[in-house]
């Protein structure tokens, strides 16, 4: 009889222990490293914010109206390339395992990161961000690692703290880029990003266990096929991924607008870009409050309680926001936004994952964030459409409606599909 360690002692086991089962003395540490990993990554993505329109202009682009066009495509092109890619990642670790896709990001986006710092043209520096989409994505390789390797029971608290290391490089990540140019220069600055994830990539190789037996996965798989087909339902994984694209369509709808909205708040020229980095910086920072502790609660009161629950808040939290009448306003309000939208992301991985088979979570949970970074790629788009044509209220009138009619969605998949609804 085989035996596999849970998180109190051992469980006796006649049949072959499951993927989740071999790895239980191993997910924690994982998941200290990935959230290391995962927050210096994004740190060095998301820290050429603030001087990346400085350095197209340094590649020779010259016109303002070119050098905004440059900025937004180099910058949304990454994570264009990791929604396109995400899914084929995550088939792979399920088939080759988690750590070699870890490894695998981390190297790729280091040497990306690294080759933008000798970038000669604008073509380049765009080819090279999507490089670094399609070859690397470590946050999302690490949400496939810790969704399928830790207990059912403590998944939503550990994509919770894995979030929250996300949500910590994308809010320091602008911060260090507005100071480490004026130390190392703009092509400087790419190398010491490299440098970061290279230094994330050796804690990977050295420090992450994984317990990959592509021999017994593969007959777990065969003999589960044989037995029963896949526990799939398509109505409750399409309900989840569609979820998560519009809760980054909804966060990401107000970037393109919010500099000329807080203008619109009598906040002085000199001061705008600096209350505006405030004010999108609100978001995080409320995220980070929450994001472990919703995803705690989803273990105890279930998914998709919280998912629906913090849907319906995020909707009615954007209403306010059109109405302001100061910039401080909007970012606590902003801020409190973060604070209900941190439990959908971790409640939904969550669930995803018990929604299908094993055989299926690395590459289910590939969809789920290539349906995340096309809503974050979306979002924008979207958002300054209906701001320049419609008007710039309109924007959180309308992401709030996009969230309440996904809770009632939502809703209707749970009531529908009653055995999955239960988690």
């Amino acid at each position: 009889m085989q035996t596999s360690h849970d998180s109190y002692g051992l469980v006796p086991h006649a049949s072959p222990l499951t993927y989740a089962e071999r790895n239980a003395p191993y997910w924690r540490r994982n998941l200290a490293v990935c959230v290391f990993g995962s927050f210096t990554t994004l740190v060095s993505l998301s820290m050429l914010l603030p001087f990346l329109p400085l350095y197209v202009q340094q590649l020779g682009v010259i016109s303002s109206s070119a050098v905004i066009q440059w900025s937004g495509v180099a910058f949304g092109a990454t994570f264009l390339g990791t929604a396109v890619t995400a899914p084929i990642w995550g088939h792979l670790a399920d088939r080759f395992g988690r750590k070699p896709m870890l490894i695998r990001a981390a190297i790729a986006m280091a040497v990306a990161m690294s080759l933008i710092g000798v970038a000669h043209s604008v073509v380049e520096l765009v080819t090279l961000r999507l490089l670094a989409g399609l070859l690397g994505g470590y946050a999302s390789a690490s949400i496939v690692m810790i969704g399928t390797q830790a207990p059912r029971e403590r998944a939503g608290w550990a994509l919770g703290i894995l979030s929250t290391g996300a949500l910590m490089g994308n809010l320091v990540g602008p911060l260090v880029g507005g100071f480490l140019p004026a130390w190392v220069g703009l092509r400087g600055t790419f190398f010491v990003g490299g440098a970061m994830i290279a230094v994330a990539a050796a804690a990977t190789i050295l420090l992450v266990r994984e317990d990959f037996d592509r021999e017994t996965d593969h007959r777990r798989r065969v003999a589960a096929h044989s037995q029963a087909p896949a526990v799939f339902d398509r109505t409750v994984v399409v309900a989840l991924l569609l979820t998560a694209m519009m809760v980054l369509f909804a966060n990401m709808s107000i970037e393109p607008i919010i500099t000329v909205y807080i203008g619109q708040l009598g906040v002085p020229a000199d001061h705008l870009a600096r209350v505006a980095g405030v004010v999108m910086a609100s978001s995080a920072l409320g995220s980070m409050l929450t994001a472990a502790r919703l995803g705690a609660l989803s273990d105890r009161v279930g998914s998709w309680r919280v998912i629906i629950g913090c849907l319906v808040a995020t909707g009615l939290a954007m209403v306010p926001q059109a109405f302001v009448t100061q910039w401080w306003q909007l970012a606590v309000l902003r801020g409190l936004m973060g604070m209900t939208i941190a439990g959908l992301l971790p409640a939904i991985a969550k669930l995803i994952r018990q929604s299908v088979d094993e055989r299926h979570s690395g590459k289910t949970l590939g969809y789920l964030q290539s349906a995340q970074f096309t809503g974050q790629v979306v979002g924008p788009l979207v958002g300054g459409q209906i701001g320049a044509r419609i008007g710039l209220h309109d924007v959180f009138f309308v992401t709030g409606a996009v969230l309440v009619l996904c809770a009632g969605f939502n809703l209707w998949a749970r009531s529908r599909h009653a055995p999955l609804a239960t988690p």
